[in-house]
């Protein structure tokens, strides 16, 4: 039982970290539900003494320790008889009636409370987590913790507090019966260690199973999400029929797990009954012929005590039920470790806009051992054209996520207009950047709010929303759909082709009030006259913004006002098209090998 007790505390200084002072309200509702309970039950014995004699009065020699309630009812000049015993017992009840329904109702909101705290804790951190850790994790078991492991984690915490609640309510009726009848507190110890035994090797298996249903979930959710994903590729080359066999796998592993989960509950269950009548009528047995006690004199006692075996027995079982969905809370309460011990560092200077230039100085960087990146030097002159050419590797989309702040640097630093960029606010600075990936962004939701990240749709946003459109040659398209700009893009934009998601995913930059516009084989996807119309009204936007381009088709960059050509990491050569053309052998193969 060790590791058990070390785990349940462990998991209470977690919650506790969570809910505060809200775990104690919880406590002291289940114990005034535990008193209320045992001192209603108490008052039936001098109602008992009463049957067939209505104005017999009780003097409640009978409730051993438990007198001072017959004494504090006389205190108030409250005689018992058969009346007041009755109105006494319906007031207890009554009232533990409503302290029962507080203590639910309150659990209820406690336990909502606690997962929408979990919930945006996690988004958030989620958020703000590294750019550099998230490449490297694994994206099955994010949307594993972050979706359906919540959802266990809710009935884990729901299981945990009706455990401890349950111990209150056994520790109540075990000090009842020790106020009662001393001998029962020894028997009960006796019988709750007993029971205990039979659990114990059922909650470690129990324990280690739910591990297996944490694992398999995180396999079968990475599997789901690149079905997903990849399913036009998996349906036109004939492997879904193998995806569908590696699923397979993970739902079977998934639902034997689950089975084997169900035998245990069903065992437990099962145990209940049978081991709480045993432990009762060795406690009778023990009582009547041990100690020779009369069997009316240990009735209240009995009442407590199987009370107590109940609640200890309902422990046992919500601890197990507990222990199916351990596998979860660990697994979330690791991802939060991890997403807390990998968070952006978050500059407190605001950015106003690029005046000036964008500096590197001695940048390097990697994402393993190997450095991508290794000690450049660039300027970039605010509102100045630069283009970025390479092989693949070369460390072209490293460099410009540098400077869009995804990354920090490994050594060396990013100047802002003279700033260091970590000191940054990197959210004020971020909201500034447009960034067109060659996988364009889309989605599930309308046009309009895909263009315009669900602004207001005034008349201003209309307006901005419908040039935005024209300068990514995709108005016409738009209007001609029947429900305009309201209509559906589906998910990832299945409802469009690539081009025309590669199109609005332009657009929606073109929306933005941007400093710096970053386009990563933007028009890798177009047909050659919708590029050219792109290209045109890039075009119309040098000067004004401070544009960065990652090309492997040199035709669209040789109005750039730079280019930087990269190899191993390093800048190999750097100038205007025509100075490349000039000086650099290897640009000028590139371009005549693009040419043929």
């Amino acid at each position: 039982m060790k590791e058990s007790k070390e785990g349940y505390f462990k998991y209470f200084r977690y919650f506790y970290s969570k809910l505060g002072y809200k775990v104690f309200v919880a406590l002291f509702l289940s114990l005034c539900v535990g008193l209320l309970d045992g001192f209603g039950l108490a008052m039936f014995l001098p109602l008992l003494q009463m049957v067939g004699d209505t104005d017999a009065v009780s003097s409640g020699e009978e409730l051993g320790g438990l007198q001072f309630l017959i004494s504090g009812l006389e205190s108030f000049g409250i005689q018992l008889n058969l009346q007041t015993v009755l109105f006494v017992i319906m007031f207890f009840f009554i009232f533990k009636g409503i302290t029962k329904f507080c203590q639910g109702y309150y659990n209820v909101i406690t336990q909502q409370y606690f997962i929408r705290k979990l919930r945006l804790t996690y988004a958030k951190m989620l958020g703000n987590y590294s750019y550099k850790s998230f490449v490297n994790v694994d994206s099955g078991m994010v949307q594993n913790t972050m979706g359906g492991e919540m959802g266990r984690v809710s009935t884990a915490f729901k299981n945990y507090f009706s455990t401890i609640q349950s111990g209150v309510l056994v520790a109540v009726y075990l000090g009842l019966a020790i106020i009662t009848n001393f001998q029962f507190a020894i028997l009960v110890a006796i019988g709750g260690t007993l029971s205990n035994l039979v659990y114990n090797r059922i909650y470690k298996k129990t324990k280690l199973t739910s591990k297996k249903i944490t694992k398999g979930g995180h396999v079968y959710q990475g599997l789901l999400i690149q079905n997903v994903a990849f399913y036009k590729y998996l349906r036109a080359t004939g492997l879904m029929s193998l995806f569908y066999d590696k699923m397979k796998v993970a739902i079977e592993y998934i639902e034997q797990s689950n089975k084997k989960i169900g035998f245990y509950n069903s065992l437990v269950v099962a145990a209940r009954e049978p081991l709480v009548i045993t432990v009762v009528v060795i406690v009778i047995l023990i009582q009547v012929n041990l100690f020779s006690e009369n069997i009316s004199a240990i009735v209240l006692s009995l009442l407590f005590f199987y009370r107590s075996l109940n609640s200890l027995v309902e422990l046992q079982n919500h601890w197990n039920n507990f222990l199916n969905v351990t596998g979860s809370l660990d697994n979330v309460i690791e991802f939060g470790h991890q997403l807390a011990s990998s968070q952006d560092e978050k500059g407190d200077q605001n950015y106003p806009g690029l005046k000036n230039n964008i500096r590197l100085e001695e940048v390097s960087f990697g994402y393993f051992d190997d450095k991508v990146l290794q000690k450049l030097n660039l300027e970039i002159p605010a509102k100045s054209t630069v283009a970025f050419v390479g092989e693949s590797g070369s460390g072209k989309t490293t460099l410009v996520n540098l400077i869009a702040g995804l990354f920090n640097t490994d050594t060396g630093k990013i100047f802002i207009d003279g700033n260091d960029l970590r000191e940054i606010d990197k959210l004020s600075f971020q909201k500034k950047i447009g960034y067109i990936t060659q996988e364009p962004v889309i989605f599930s939701d309308t046009i309009f709010n895909n263009i315009t990240a669900w602004s207001e749709k005034s008349t201003d946003n209309q307006e901005k929303f419908w040039q935005a459109l024209r300068k990514a040659a995709i108005d016409d398209f738009v209007r001609e759909l029947p429900e305009k700009e309201d209509s559906k893009l589906g998910n990832n934009g299945i409802q469009v082709s690539g081009g025309q998601k590669q199109r609005l995913a332009i657009a929606r930059e073109l929306y933005k009030e941007t400093d710096i516009l970053v386009m990563d084989e933007a028009t890798s996807a177009l047909d050659t006259e919708t590029e050219k119309i792109i290209q045109e009204n890039i075009e119309q936007l040098r000067g004004q913004l401070t544009i960065l381009i990652i090309a492997h088709r040199l035709s669209t960059i040789k109005t750039a006002d730079k280019i930087i050509l990269l190899k191993s990491g390093k800048i190999e050569a750097a100038g205007s098209y025509s100075e490349l053309i000039q000086k650099s052998e290897k640009f000028r193969k590139m371009v005549q090998l693009q040419e043929i």
